[in-house]
């Protein structure tokens, strides 16, 4: 059993990462892998090699899931939708409740 690490997209808040920081868990951010502005698709890349599932509040992602892009997992809510407390109780669960390998090409919505 791996247990999850997480990659921030360019678009989630910097407490995001913090929060789960706080609770010991492995994260990135783009800012921190220099992936600012790299399209969606390094993004997923980069994740994928590194065995990272991306959390976002970018729905293109979505598409790119749809289309059957290859990914070690994505987890969207839309931005606004959550208050970063809920977004930190439910990438929590999922942490949890999954591991990497169960996350292969999933997609989950929060």
């Amino acid at each position: 059993m791996t247990f999850i690490k997480f990659h921030l997209d360019e678009n989630v808040e910097n407490a995001i990462a913090e929060g789960l920081r706080r609770r010991n868990i492995d994260v990135t951010t783009t800012a921190e892998v220099n992936l600012i502005g790299a399209s969606d698709e390094q993004q997923t890349t980069f994740a994928l090699t590194q065995k990272r599932i991306i959390f976002t509040h970018d729905a293109d992602f979505l598409r790119l899931h749809q289309r059957q892009v290859e990914h070690a997992g994505i987890i969207y809510c839309r931005q606004g939708r959550r208050s970063i407390g809920e977004i930190l109780q439910a990438l929590w669960r999922i942490y949890l409740s999954h591991t990497t390998e169960s996350m292969y090409q999933r997609l989950e919505f929060i």
